[in-house]
């Protein structure tokens, strides 16, 4: 049985020609969903992302991640051999993912127009730092780079302190999900109009499109947001907290209806009537204020028994988890977020569980990203493209496979 029967995706087949981070983590979320993805690598030459991360017995550690549900191929797209092995597979795909650095494709002479004209049906899926036009197209665009042009990094950090970054390729991430919400209503439209067309993500434009209010601010007020480490401008209370155990717990309860709940929880209702915090203009003219009239509670009482408390009153709040603290929590064990997963080689792999739940088709993991380059050649090639084996020992005596 094809692991993919009964999953949303299933019968939809892609090619996923990127490496690293935006392209691939677009496949990975379809593939989570029952696309058949097929990683595509040059011979001899693999994605750098196999040997990211941590390491375990020699095996990086994200890889398995990243490439999970996704069946493993090896083609050189460089030469024009592989370019036409490539083109049969177009025949028979839905869409192909690439984050090359624009132009990239068609000098390979694998561009859009061509490829579509083999199958017009066809949806690429690009994702680069600047987008495929504008001045900046041809610029090599990392995702910590569209995280400075985007905007973010100029907000995140404190305010005495240089900009900082995020501790997680949130660029990269970004643009994927952007990609994958574009790929999913390019298929959706091909069924009114019966033609593929280009989904073209920019990583800084992903960025940029979460930034909120800074652009009317600015032009509108001439107000430009700066770093405030770990406040939002105006929005108050919203802070972390130190308690009685030297422990940082979050609390948020900028809303009138959660402040006087909070309020109720500390044990002052009346501060909810104060003038100084009855409003939530008030709240952010006296934020410094007030949280240090919240702390001045938060630190009178262990985390555990003020996390209860605020919890009985209804107060958005909670722990600052690290890996260990997820690993040990309830909840996400009763949502299935850490997945057991075989792993050829590590044996039981611990995954990220799939992300949104469906009720009736949910996605599924079930294997690990593939542990040597190209194990799926002969089920690809053979029985997609109906190769012989005399035809890929070929393909394979002149590194194209």
């Amino acid at each position: 049985m094809d692991n993919s029967e009964h999953l949303p995706l299933q019968g939809v087949r892609v090619l996923e020609l990127g490496t690293l981070l935006a392209g691939p983590f677009s496949g990975r979320l379809l593939a989570d969903f029952g696309a058949e993805v097929i990683k595509v690598e040059p011979p001899g030459k693999s994605d750098p992302m196999r040997n990211w991360g941590k390491k375990k017995d020699g095996v990086g550690l994200w890889w398995p991640i990243q490439s999970r549900n996704k069946k493993s191929i090896t083609l050189n797209l460089r030469e024009e051999a592989g370019q036409r092995v490539l083109k049969d597979l177009v025949k028979e795909s839905d869409i192909i993912i690439e984050n090359f650095r624009p132009g990239t494709m068609e000098k390979w002479g694998l561009s859009y127009e061509r490829l579509s004209e083999v199958n017009p049906r066809i949806i690429m899926v690009r994702t680069s730092g600047f987008g495929q036009t504008g001045p900046y197209n041809k610029r090599a665009g990392f995702g910590s780079v569209a995280e400075a042009m985007g905007g973010l990094r100029h907000v995140t950090g404190f305010p005495d302190r240089p900009p900082s970054r995020i501790g997680i390729s949130i660029g990269d991430t970004l643009a994927a999900l952007f990609a994958t919400i574009g790929c999913l209503t390019a298929l959706h439209e091909r069924e009114r109009s019966g033609e593929g067309q280009v989904v073209d993500t920019a990583i800084y434009e992903a960025v940029f499109s979460v930034m909120e209010s800074t652009i009317p601010d600015y032009l509108l007020t001439g107000y430009v947001r700066e770093r405030m480490g770990n406040i939002l401008p105006g929005v108050a209370p919203s802070n972390i907290y130190l308690t009685k155990d030297e422990t940082y717990i979050v609390i948020g309860a900028n809303s009138d209806g959660v402040f006087m709940r909070l309020c109720e929880a500390m044990g002052e209702p009346e501060l909810a009537k104060n003038d100084k915090y009855s409003t939530h203009d008030a709240r952010a003219k006296h934020m410094k204020e007030l949280d240090l009239r919240i702390e001045e509670w938060t630190k009178s009482l262990p985390a555990e028994e003020s996390l209860a408390l605020l919890e009985e009153h209804g107060v958005p709040s909670g722990m600052i988890y690290s890996a260990k603290d997820i690993v040990e929590d309830p909840h996400y064990k009763e949502r299935e977020m850490i997945v057991p997963v075989e792993h050829p080689e590590l044996g039981e792999f611990p995954m990220p569980g799939v992300v949104p739940k469906l009720s009736r088709t949910p996605g599924k993991i079930h294997k690990p990203g593939a542990v040597k380059m190209g194990m799926d050649n002969e089920k690809v090639f053979k029985d997609i493209l109906g190769m012989t084996s005399e035809q890929m020992e070929e393909l394979k005596g002149n590194h194209i496979i």
